[in-house]
This record gives structure tokens, sequence and C-alpha cells, in this order.
């Protein structure tokens, strides 16, 4: 079964067995509709398509608009249901949000709406208090209108596995994803040959031993002295090919290859377009191939040591080289890698975690945490490296976020029936 399946399934079962009540988007449309000082609610709808809201003769509609400008109220006036001129109306609007802070908002008459005074800003989920005077009456109304928010104890979002964090400053990372493979170290890779050309008389040594420097790895008689000389190992390696047997005439050729893997390459392949990022000196991360996540994969932190200065004709990539410690044995020449150059850091006032981001609307989003009631954060995103993503507009600093299973947290809006109607 997939993963986040069965994380719904146990995530639903958990929130029916300590009879969780979703959070107040979940509640009836009674509860989402205007309520008068009375106390009456229903949903009552306005020529407009807004909420109407009455006390006595007098009515207002509210609604927010946003087709081609930034949330905004327009607002409309009836007296025993007929249109008053909005000139007549002093209105001003509270919104009390989860988070504590209060928007005011005054009016002013255009043409045939009262319009607010500034942009209602996302989530629109908040306590609202209006006031309206009129013909030197006042009325007053209070009601709440909540987006995207739900309540789960603390117990329960325990046993789910949702963690959270504080939103506040980082370090963006900017990288170069770059593939190659793993290389013997050309510096510490030696092909030994006979000094003289002659009969091999012993071989010493097998393919893969360890071998040490000045060991014997062969003896050889001489064709002109006909003195049998040995061959020697010229530092301590690994032999990695053994090119000569007792009896063979050794000669130009080599005889054995020795290569010290305690420190080995990784070789990457650097496109055109990536030259003028990827310098010498810089910082890689090198990475295992593999059908696991890359954090889980074998991965060592290494420099870009030399850029070499010729090109593939076939490619036009340039070989980058990557020293690696191999003294543990895990990386074995001829595997393939993969490795991101970091190229830069940005330091920036406000970021979140990757993994916390979900689609809510048209929105990237996170879940705030106030207490055990939980509600989405529309961003606005910069900068990303994978990990962490720069906000811009949306979250304040210092506000605790869900940064795993906030997939949970969605689901659970989605099926209390989170709505935008305003």
């Amino acid at each position: 079964m997939n993963r986040k399946i069965l994380f719904v399934l146990i995530f639903g079962a958990l929130l029916l067995a300590w009879q969780i009540t979703p959070g107040t988007i979940a509640s009836t449309q009674a509860e989402q509709a205007g309520y008068d000082e009375h106390g009456e609610g229903e949903d009552v709808r306005g020529p407009n398509g807004g909420r109407l809201f009455r006390d006595g003769d007098f009515a207002i509609e509210l609604t927010i608009y946003e087709q081609g400008v930034p949330p905004q109220f327009r607002v409309y006036a009836y007296d025993k249901d007929k249109p008053v001129n909005p000139a007549e109306v002093k209105l001003s609007i509270e919104l009390h949000r989860l988070d504590g802070e209060v928007n005011r908002f005054s009016f002013t008459a255009q043409n045939n709406v009262l319009v607010g005074d500034g942009v209602v800003t996302e989530p629109h989920s908040f306590d609202v208090k209006m006031t309206a005077i009129h013909k030197s009456e006042t009325h007053h109304w209070e009601f709440d209108s909540y987006e995207g928010r739900t309540q789960i104890s603390d117990k329960v979002a325990q046993e789910a596995n949702v963690k959270t964090e504080i939103a506040g400053a980082g370090t963006i990372a900017q990288y170069v994803p770059l593939t190659g493979r793993i290389t013997l170290n050309r510096n510490t890779t030696y092909n030994v040959r006979a000094r003289f050309p002659g009969i091999v008389k012993t071989v010493n040594t097998k393919l893969g031993e360890q071998v040490k420097k000045g060991q014997v790895l062969a003896t050889i008689e001489s064709n002109e002295s006909l003195i049998i000389y040995s061959v020697t190992a010229p530092r301590d390696g690994v032999i990695l090919a053994r090119n000569t047997n007792v009896g063979d005439v050794a000669d130009v050729d080599a005889l054995f290859t020795i290569a010290d893997l305690s420190e080995v390459w990784a070789e990457f392949h650097v496109f055109p377009r990536d030259l003028a990022t990827v310098k010498q000196g810089q910082a890689v991360l090198v990475h295992t191939l593999g059908s696991v996540k890359k954090e889980q994969r074998q991965s060592a932190k290494s420099f870009i040591s030399m850029l070499l200065p010729t090109a593939d004709q076939l490619s036009q990539t340039v070989l980058a080289i990557a020293p690696l410690d191999n003294t543990n044995g895990v990386w074995r020449p001829g595997m393939t890698v993969e490795g991101d150059v970091l190229i830069s850091e940005i330091n920036v006032p406000l970021v979140v975690k990757t993994s916390g981001l979900q689609r809510f609307r048209d929105f990237t989003v996170v879940f705030a945490k106030f207490g055990e009631t939980y509600e989405v954060r529309m961003l606005e995103l910069g900068a990303n490296d994978g990990k962490i993503v720069e906000v811009l507009e949306g979250l304040k600093p210092g506000t605790e976020y869900v940064t795993e299973n906030s997939f949970l947290i969605k689901a659970d809006i989605e099926k209390s029936g989170a709505s935008h109607d305003h």
C-alpha cells in the first residue's frame, strides 16, 4: 500500500478514536454565515452574490472583490431592501486573525458601493466585527469566516508523526548538478615494468592482493647479463592488473598495475553551459546512485581540485576532478555518481522546509500551528535549493509550521469542506 495512503488511513482512524472535531472550517453552513447581534444566522445572499447582514430594515451586503485587483472589501447598503446611497453610510470592519493580528478597514463611497481602504490578505480566515452608521443609527455584527483551518489534538498529531518547526532565517544554497564516475587517482597509480628485458622466473603476487612498498612482485633473468633481479612495488597499494606469468618475456609492457585506493577521484562531465559557474575550489557533494532517496545514499563532501584544460571532442564536456577519501573502501572505481557543486550561498531572512509545502487552491502553502489549531498560510516563494525555500510573503518569522506529514493536515481540512466563500 502507498505510504501516503496508509498515513491518511491511520490519521483518520486516530481522529475518530479521539473524537476530534475538525476546525471551524468544517462547521455547518450556519456557522460560516454572518450572525447579527441577536444571534440569528443564515447564509443569506444579496443581489451581488455577497453575504447579507440585516438589522431591522437596514442591511449590508459584504463581498470581497478580487477580479484583476488585490482582494478588497466592497459593501452594498440597503434600507427596506432598496439600495442606499453609500455616501450616507459610515462603515468600519475589523478582522481578528488566529495569530492575534487585527486588520482595520474604513470605507469610502465609489459610485454605488463602499470600498475598503486596504487589501484583504490571505488567508481569508478571521473573526469579523462590522459597524455601520446610517441615519444616526448604529448597527453592529460579529461573525466568523474561516477557511483552511482545522483543530487536531497534540496527542493525535504526535501519533500521526506530524512534526513542526519555527520559521526563521536560513541560507539558500545554489547547486549545479553533475554526473560522472569514480576513477583511480592517477597520481597514485603505477605501471610496474622490467628494468631490463628478460625471462620471468617467479611471480610472487596475485590480482587484488594488497602489497607494501619494496615488496618483491617478480624476479627476472636479464637477457644480457643472465643475472636474476627483483621487480618491487614502488609504494603501498593493490594489484589491479597482473600481465605476466612465469616463463614470459619481460620487455617494455607493464607487468603489474598498482593503485593506492585510499583516495580515489570522482570525475564529472561539465557541459559548456555550466563552465561559467563551475570553478576550481568549489565544494561538491558526491552521491552514489541507486533506487533509494538521495539522502539515504552513500555521500561525501569534496571539492573541485582541477578542471582539465581540454574538452572531449564528441560531448564537448570538460572533466572536473573531485578527490574522495576511500579508506573505508566504499568508492569503487567504475561506479557512476552524481555531484552537486555549490556555486553560491544566499542568506535570507525567512525560509521554510520544502518538505512542508502543499498545494491549496491556487497557492503553495504551509500550515501554521497555534496551540492545537492549524491554519493555511499562502506563500510567495523565492530562491530554492531543494531542501529549504525562501519566503517572500505570506508567513511571519517565528511562526510554528508543519514540516513533516503536512498532507495529513491538508487532507483533514479538505475532508472538513474548506471553502473560499465570500
